[in-house]
This record gives structure tokens, C-alpha cells and sequence, in this order.
């Protein structure tokens, strides 16, 4: 479970491009509309974002095309300049820091993984991974017995000495995962990493990232554009609309309670079933547990198949696999039921 301090703040960030924008933000810059920014010949990209993501949780931003999403990881990183605003890492103000200290960063705090996968071709596996390292100055053997530790971790140990070419896209994606790791980084950004993927090998990664989540706890800023893979993966989704925050909070507040017309449609198509936690339909502990469990953290989509065989009644575990709380097979029906 994700801290509740938070690793990274942003607080009133705004990217504008047009020269003519900047001079607009100031004290009243949160209510600058897109017609004022039009007239002063610039595009607010990202627009008085205001978000926290907490220790250990994947934070996944998500919108359509051209909504600010990519532009606002960026910003996050400071390889975009942004316009104007806060941005603490470990309470340190990014927009504070001079390049240097950005590099060192970078280099060392901060993982980044693209939709494109920037592998070197020229480079084996092991080369790739390492070479972040190599730039870090880390001595060969040291960096090269890194690189083998986090080629085992994504599942690829055996293929250290291949080049790119010989690798499938998910394989060369589990490559640049790799290679992101290997800085050991406490910050790790991902940007549409799997959208290049076909739907079954992009499951698998997903898969494979969760996994991968699991044994790490990262700290993870995810962008996508796709809505099942956000609910699938995030702790916290914040939508974005126009470069604006149009609601942020759990799979579950956004799909049963959308703040707006716009979150509610872009949420129509999502079951309930998918979104919805054991943890919301448990019931008190009474009485003696069922035999079949569930985790208390699982959709409950995920529940519905052990009602199949005739239990009535699963007990709900925590992290630990505590039981918490039992979960009934009509508490299960009715939210099937309405979608």
C-alpha cells in the first residue's frame, strides 16, 4: 500500500506556447480561458495542474490525444521548461534547481520509459540495460551485474548477449523497463509504454508490470490514453481535458461518482464490476470464515467466478492475507447487475 506522504507535488503548473502567454499568468492565471490564451497568440498545454502523487502508489494521468498528459510528465521531469509554478520532489522545488542538478536527478533519482523503445541497436541486452550506468560512471563489472539483476527481474535472463533486432516488441519493451530500473530510480515515469503493443502481449506487460510493482514499490507517474488499462493499474487516476485536471481520486470514485458530464461519458462503458473493491461490499468478520478467500483489494469482478462452484460466503484478506471482512455472492449479483 502506497505511503500517504507524498513523493512529488505539483502545485499551479501551467505550460504555455506562444510567447505572447507567458506574460498572462500570475495571481488570477487559474482563470485564464483558452479564448484569452488564443488572443495573445498561445496554447495553454498544461493549465493550473494541482496534484500530489504519494509514496509507493502508481499515479496514472490519462486523456485523449491532445489532452496534456505527455506535456505534463515532461514538466514533471523538467524536460519540458514549464511556464510557471511549483514542483517538489522529495521537497525539494525542481523548478529551483539548476540544470546540473537536474542531471544529477535524473540520472540517478528519476526512470523513464517511452512508447518507443529507444533501444541501441547496436548494443546487446545487456549492453543497453547497463548503459545508463556507463554514463554514471559506474565501473563494468559493477554495472554489468546490475544490468543481470534487473534482465532476471523482467523475465529475460538467457538473452543478455542479443541484439534488439532478435527480440518481439514485448521483449524489447521489457528491455527499456530494464534499463529504466537499473538506475535503481525512486521516481519512475511511464509514458504510453505498452500503446505500440498488440492487446495480448500489451496484457502480458501489464501483467508483468504489476508484478514487477509488487516486488518494487515504486513510485510510479503512468500515462495512457486507455481507460481498462488505467483502471487495471492505478492506485489514483487524474484525467485530463484541454491541460486541465478535470478529477482526480480511485478507479471507483471516478467511475460511481464523476465530478463532471465530461468524466462521466469518458466513464459510461466501464462495469462497475471492474472498478468496485471487495473492501466497499465486505462485511464485519462473524462467525466461522469461508474456505475460499479473495484479496479485499481486488475488483470485484474477480470475486464473481469462486461463487461458480456454490459458495455463498469468501472471506476477504489484506496485504498480509489477514481475513478483514467476508464478502456475500448478492452483494456480488447486485453490482453486477447494474453494470
Amino acid at each position: 500500500m502506497a505511503s500517504s506522504e507524498p513523493k512529488l507535488v505539483c502545485r499551479g503548473v501551467w505550460k504555455i506556447f506562444g510567447a505572447g502567454g507567458k506574460s498572462l499568468v500570475g495571481s488570477s492565471s487559474a482563470r485564464l480561458t483558452s479564448a484569452e490564451l488564443r488572443a495573445a497568440g498561445a496554447v495553454g498545454a498544461v493549465r493550473d495542474v494541482n496534484i500530489e502523487v504519494r509514496e509507493g502508489e502508481i499515479f496514472v494521468i490519462m486523456g485523449l490525444s491532445g489532452s496534456g498528459k505527455s506535456t505534463l510528465v515532461r514538466c514533471l521531469s523538467r524536460l519540458i521548461e514549464p511556464t510557471s509554478g511549483d514542483i517538489l520532489f522529495n521537497g525539494e522545488n525542481l523548478l529551483a534547481a539548476s540544470e546540473a542538478r537536474m542531471i544529477e536527478i535524473r540520472r540517478h533519482q528519476m526512470g523513464m520509459v517511452f512508447q518507443h523503445f529507444a533501444l541501441l541497436p547496436h548494443l546487446t541486452v545487456l549492453a543497453n540495460v547497463a548503459f545508463p550506468l556507463e554514463i554514471q560512471g559506474v565501473e563494468r563489472a559493477a554495472r554489468e551485474e546490475r544490468a543481470r539483476r534487473m534482465i532476471d527481474l523482467v523475465g529475460l535472463a538467457g538473452r543478455e548477449n542479443a541484439f534488439p533486432r532478435e527480440l518481439s516488441g514485448g521483449q524489447q519493451q521489457r528491455v527499456g523497463i530494464a534499463r529504466s530500473l537499473a538506475v535503481e530510480p525512486e521516481l519512475w515515469f511511464l509514458d504510453e509504454p505498452f500503446s505500440a503493443l498488440d492487446p495480448l502481449i500489451r496484457r502480458e506487460m501489464q501483467d508483468e508490470f504489476l508484478r514487477l510493482q509488487s516486488v518494487l514499490r515504486k513510485t510510479i507517474v503512468f500515462i495512457t490514453h486507455d481507460f481498462d488499462e488505467a483502471i487495471r493499474l492505478a492506485d489514483r487516476i487524474a484525467i485530463m481535458k484541454d491541460g486541465e485536471i478535470v478529477q482526480a481520486g480511485t478507479p471507483e470514485d471516478l467511475v460511481l461518482n464523476p465530478a463532471t458530464p465530461y468524466v462521466a461519458e469518458f466513464t459510461r462503458s466501464v462495469a462497475r464490476a471492474k472498478v468496485v473493491k471487495v473492501a466497499t461490499l465486505m462485511r464485519p468478520l462473524n462467525g466461522t470464515l469461508p474456505q475460499a478467500s479473495i484479496r479485499a483489494n481486488a475488483p470485484v469482478a474477480e470475486a464473481a467466478p469462486l461463487f461458480s462452484h456454490g459458495a455463498e460466503t469468501l472471506a476477504a484478506l489484506d496485504g498480509a492475507g489477514i481475513p478483514v471482512g467476508l464478502l456475500d455472492r448478492a452483494a456480488v449479483v447486485d453490482v453486477m447487475m447494474r453494470g
